[in-house]
């Protein structure tokens, strides 16, 4: 018998993401990156070194930054184990964020791999003459960046507007690690509970189906009336905003927009309610609201559950998970996506970089969708290692 190894999650990680592993391999051949530096400001958690070391494979040097509420300290001592430099802690104080961001900027990157747009967004205040372009995870990323796209003038390449990732991973993951993250904070059933998701994109419908399956009966809140239409005649229930409200035993955000549960809604949240978040920002449930409202008397927290019970002066109370941030990276032992998904969407995030590097993408290629050539590679590369 050989020798026993201990290896940790990350190495659990690297040898599950099949086709980053490929990538990279081919990277070390055409070297797409070399000579060019690539600032990151996405969660530093397992699966992000699996993608960060297949840059690397391909010649980048690499500056790194998290997100708020989900870096991983393992993963920051991973990184900087392997030389890499990293501007990052696990914080939820927002000006401690902005500092990583703007020391990562400092170091003039050549590309940028952004998540939720903070550092392009700083980038288009502060221009500087060697950056390229880059790419941009989110709906939030989007959304936030799409009006300052003549003072950013540069191709930036929207991930969340693939299909590969619509599907793989905002519609079969998120929903899937929301409804694992669910359990593992609370340990509570979802059986008979009345759950209301609010937003019925890609995201809201892998958790609407998640918890349906998991027999729970599921209302839907959407704006759009033609998506509420869909929500119906895909079997859920629509109620009036008020009235999901009122009936929900769990009320779950993935909207990508803020102020979606207020301190406006207090006088609806039901007794024993639990609010959770799945969205990229922390503003979906004005958590901060609940706490200095008025109508509530006290706030009890479990700590190391990352819970809060916020108590009424009714009597009620309700119940937050992780402080209103993403549930599915927030919490004990928090795991996100899976695996597959992530190899999917970073070997996306792999690609769309290497054809920014590239060159021949102008200023018209500012906040687009990812080319539909590099979906195909990525589809049938990932096919021809599942067969």
């Amino acid at each position: 018998m050989d020798q026993f190894s201990s290896l940790s999650r990350i190495d659990w990680v690297a040898r599950s993401c099949r086709l980053l592993a490929a990538t990279a391999a081919e990277f070390r051949s055409t070297e797409p990156f070399a000579s060019l530096t690539i600032g990151t400001g996405i969660h530093l958690e397992p699966k992000t070194v699996a993608l960060l070391m297949t840059l690397r494979a391909g010649g980048a040097d690499l500056v790194c930054t998290g997100n708020l509420n989900s870096t991983q300290p393992e993963t920051v001592d991973y990184l900087r184990a392997q030389g890499i430099k990293v501007f990052a802690t696990q914080t939820r104080d927002a000006e401690e964020h902005g500092a990583s961001l703007d020391a990562i900027l400092a170091e003039k990157p050549d590309l940028l791999l952004d998540n939720g747009g903070d550092l392009f967004a700083r980038a288009a205040d502060r221009p500087y003459a060697n950056l390229l372009g880059g790419t941009e995870e989110t709906t939030s990323g989007r959304t936030r960046l799409m009006p300052m796209r003549d003072k950013l003038n540069m191709p930036i390449l929207v991930i969340n507007d693939s299909p590969i990732k619509q599907f793989a991973e905002n519609r079969h993951a998120v929903g899937q690690s929301l409804f694992e993250s669910y359990l593992r904070f609370t340990n509570r059933s979802t059986n008979g509970k009345r759950v209301t998701v609010f937003g019925y994109g890609s995201c809201g419908k892998g958790t609407a189906a998640c918890f349906r399956n998991a027999f729970a009966a599921v209302s839907v809140v959407d704006i759009d009336p033609v998506t509420t239409l869909e929500a119906h005649l895909d079997g859920f229930t629509t109620p009036l905003r008020e009235s999901a409200i009122r009936s929900a035993d769990v009320l779950i955000t993935v909207t990508g927009y803020p102020d979606i549960i207020t301190v406006a809604d207090l006088p609806l949240i039901k007794d024993g309610a639990i609010l959770m978040n799945g969205g990229h920002f922390p503003h979906e449930i004005d958590v901060k609201g609940f706490r200095s409202s008025p109508d509530v008397v006290g706030v009890d927290g479990y700590e190391a559950e990352q819970i809060e019970t916020v108590r009424m002066r009714d009597g009620r109370a309700f119940h937050i998970l992780g402080g209103g941030y993403m549930a599915n990276l927030a919490g004990p032992r928090p795991l996100g996506n899976t695996v597959e998904s992530m190899d999917l969407g970073f070997a996306l995030q792999a690609r769309c970089l290497e054809r920014v590097a590239k060159g021949g993408l102008g200023k018209e290629a500012c906040v687009i969708p990812v080319p539909t050539d590099i979906d195909a590679l990525v589809a049938s590369a990932y096919l021809d290692l599942a067969r």
